[in-house]
């Protein structure tokens, strides 16, 4: 597009398999002047971008920001304003942990049109993959809570009130809790949790590379640096975990808490 109003596509990307992708979000990707994307969304996807379509990197990562949020904010009003179709692609679900809501507002401020796409969500797609339903009525799993693992930089690492008040749901699942992971297990214990309460540490979801740990709360931590386990990561606790070992379908690496203990760890289909 070249003239004429631009407009900025929020596009959830998905987890990272490029073919759970959405497919408006794909025909978007294919139609776009300008994608500005993040270090999760799958690369592949830009393969499927127009060979004039102009790929602007802004990923964050836990050693540094290729662009601050303003700057995000900025860019996607600037190329929209030059009438291009811009497509920022985002990780997961634009607006779930994806300060997608606040790129959508700052276009809206600036009088730019936008388009919200739905993606998968790490956490529903990490799951599935794994063998973990999020819900399930066996399980007693009726409740489901989605949880940031850090604050933003000049806060304390987590807000410990805000975590043991979600302790109660059924499921918990964390978002970038690596870090902060043996404080978060922690405080969830202290809201109630029990420290056997299964638990599973699901890396690089969907992606060839993708492995799960499971273990419980109370050694999800040690098992995890035990097992080499690192960002990106997801933390699935609650008794759905169990039902892995019937369900696991996927292929993906299993290893259990027993054999990172072991003086040579083996890994395991479930």
């Amino acid at each position: 597009m070249s003239g004429g109003p631009g407009k900025v596509y929020l596009v959830g990307a998905g987890p990272g398999h490029e073919k759970l992708i959405t497919v408006r979000g794909l025909e978007l990707i294919r139609e776009a002047d300008c994608i500005v994307y993040d270090r999760l969304a799958g690369p592949d996807l830009l393969k499927e971008a127009r060979p004039r379509a102009e790929r602007i990197y802004c990923g964050k990562s836990p050693h540094g920001h290729a662009m601050k949020q303003d700057e995000i904010n900025a860019l996607l009003v600037e190329k929209a304003g030059s009438g291009k179709r811009v497509v920022r692609l985002k990780g997961g679900d634009p607006f779930i942990f994806g300060r997608g809501g606040e790129e959508a507002a700052y276009c809206r401020k600036h009088g730019v049109p936008i388009e919200v796409v739905p993606g998968v969500t790490a956490a529903a797609a990490a799951a599935a993959w794994a063998g973990i339903p999020l819900t399930d009525r066996t399980a007693g799993a009726a409740s489901v809570a989605l949880i940031i693992g850090h604050r933003q930089c000049g806060e304390p690492a987590v807000d410990p009130d805000r975590l043991k008040s979600q302790a109660t749901a059924d499921t918990l699942v964390i978002y970038m809790g690596m870090k902060n992971l043996a404080l978060i297990c922690d405080l969830l214990m202290e809201g109630g949790r029990q420290a056997d309460t299964p638990t599973a540490i699901i890396e690089n979801c969907t992606m060839p590379g993708q492995r799960t740990l499971v273990t419980t709360l109370g050694h999800a931590a040690e098992d995890a640096a035990l097992g080499g386990f690192k960002a990106p990561s997801l933390v699935v606790i609650g008794r759905v975990v169990d039902l892995l070992e019937q369900i696991h379908w996927s292929g993906a690496t299993v290893l259990y808490s027993r054999d990172v203990r072991a003086d040579e760890p083996v890994y395991r289909i479930g």
